[in-house]
C-alpha cells in the first residue's frame, strides 16, 4: 500500500516539474508526470525486491527524488529533440 503514496507523490511532483521546465507547446501535458510515476514505480519495486524496507529513507528518496531527475532529463532530452527536429523541418521548407 505504501508504493501508492510513492507514485501519487511522484505524479505530484511530476506535474510540479512539468510546469517548471519550458516548451510545454512542444510536449503533452501528461509526459513528465508518467514518465516521473513509472519511474517511480520501477525504484520502489526494485528496491523492495532488493530488501529495502518500506521504513527506509532511502526507497523513498530514490523511487520520490530519483524519479523526478529521471523525469527532468528526460522532458529536457525530449523538448530539444522536438526542438531541433522543428528547425529541420523549418529549414528544409525554406521557412
Amino acid at each position: 500500500m505504501y508504493i501508492l503514496l510513492a507514485l501519487i507523490g511522484a505524479c505530484v511532483l511530476g506535474i510540479g516539474v512539468h510546469y517548471l521546465i519550458g516548451g510545454r507547446d512542444l510536449r503533452g501535458v501528461i509526459v513528465t508526470p508518467a514518465i516521473a510515476t513509472a519511474t517511480a514505480a520501477a525504484t520502489y519495486t526494485g528496491m523492495q525486491w532488493a530488501g529495502v524496507g518500506e521504513d527506509s529513507v532511502w526507497l523513498w528518496l530514490a523511487s520520490l527524488l530519483g524519479s523526478i531527475v529521471v523525469a527532468a532529463v528526460v522532458t529536457l532530452g525530449l523538448v530539444a529533440s522536438r526542438r531541433r527536429s522543428d528547425a529541420q523541418a523549418r529549414a528544409s521548407l525554406g521557412i
